[in-house]
């Protein structure tokens, strides 16, 4: 199933939520350029102005028609928070203006509804990545949110006693931009980034972020994707402009239990939600489509072990229908088709697709 996003899309995320496990949102990034009026006196030329405009697009598995999307500067990232089933959804999206912004998803009314929207950074500055720090023990509140930003900082964000979210801590940690952050998520108080200077950091508030606990430099390109395990503790996915994607054991991130080249360079990683399926990780390949790659244990121990040296792995789908930059990705949480595959969304940048899949 194929659907025209209109503008460039990049993200895709399902809700994770029981009881909205249907609803999927995807965010797009238009660079729009309109040159100023000027007096026609002048013989000074125009200045051409250019602004990121986006939508969040909502879709619900469940209904054939459109629902009301947001209008917001340019989409970067959007994650959903792991909240119990008592609470509400609550999406965060990290838009082109420096911007955070929670949307509760209201299920008898079809629509997001807007919470909170706060700055992390001046209007000129693009939050390029988020993660929730509560992926794998859901609250009834908001978890701690992580932000990247274009200048190279990080941004921790914590709810306050009124529950809204509030700036905790801003620090430098990157020369060029951080295209990632991303949270241990067996260890809240430990914090992944990775960015265009080569390098991936560790970060544990306990210590304070005047220096990261580890500094990784032996990548060849930039640093684009983190996602710790959410059913294997101490294990690591990073995905790399240089078309690998390594897998670290999270107490020895200085080198590689395994990489595997999945081609054209690794945007996002996506370990499968389910625990039957937990050696399966998707990856959006940039200019080489979409990939499900599954590992292979040969060995008996520790399960974050299983995943050294002599693990061997198979790409056991790929998806080449976008004819553009396969930016976003995202599995289903609950619907599985034949044979044991999962309903996947993806999308792509220019040729304004938005695809449902499976595998």
């Amino acid at each position: 199933m194929k659907f025209n996003t209109f503008w460039p899309a990049d993200s895709v995320e399902f809700c994770p939520h029981d009881g909205s496990q249907d609803v999927f949102v995807c965010g797009t990034y238009n660079l729009e350029s309109t040159q100023e009026s000027i007096d026609d006196d002048t013989e000074i030329p125009p200045k051409t102005i250019q602004q990121r405009r986006g939508k969040c697009l909502v879709f619900r598995l469940s209904s054939a028609d459109g629902l009301p999307y947001i209008d917001l500067p340019a989409v970067l990232d959007m994650k959903w928070c792991h909240r119990s089933s008592a609470s509400t959804p609550v999406l965060g999206i990290a838009d082109s203006e420096g911007h955070i912004s929670l949307h509760e998803w209201l299920a008898h009314e079809n629509r997001l509804a807007l919470l909170q929207r706060l700055s992390c950074a001046p209007e000129d500055v693009l939050c390029l990545s988020i993660d929730w720090s509560n992926r794998r023990y859901p609250t009834n509140g908001l978890g701690n949110l992580i932000v990247s930003l274009s200048d190279g900082t990080l941004s921790l964000l914590r709810p306050c006693s009124q529950g809204e979210l509030v700036v905790s801590n801003n620090w430098h940690a990157h020369d060029h931009e951080p295209w990632v952050a991303a949270w241990n998520y067996w260890n809240n108080s430990v914090i992944y980034s990775g960015g265009d200077d080569l390098q991936m950091k560790g970060w544990d508030e306990r210590q304070g972020f005047d220096q990261p606990i580890f500094v990784n430099k032996r990548f060849d390109a930039g640093v684009t994707t983190i996602q710790s395990h959410p059913h294997i503790e101490h294990l690591i996915a990073v995905g790399s402009y240089d078309s690998k994607v390594r897998l670290f054991d999270a107490r020895k991130p200085l080198r590689p239990l395994t990489d595997v080249d999945v081609g054209g360079g690794a945007w996002r990683v996506k370990w499968h939600p389910s625990v039957e399926r937990k050696h399966d990780l998707l990856v959006a390949c940039m200019h080489d489509g979409f990939k499900v790659v599954r590992f292979h244990a040969s060995r008996n121990g520790p399960e974050e072990s299983l995943f050294a040296g002599d693990t061997s792995h198979e790409i056991t789908k790929r998806f080449d229908q976008h004819e553009s930059l396969a930016y976003g990705v995202d599995w289903s949480f609950r619907h599985h088709q034949g044979k044991g595959d999962t309903l996947i969304a993806s999308c792509s940048f220019y040729d304004c697709a938005l695809h449902l899949w499976s595998g």
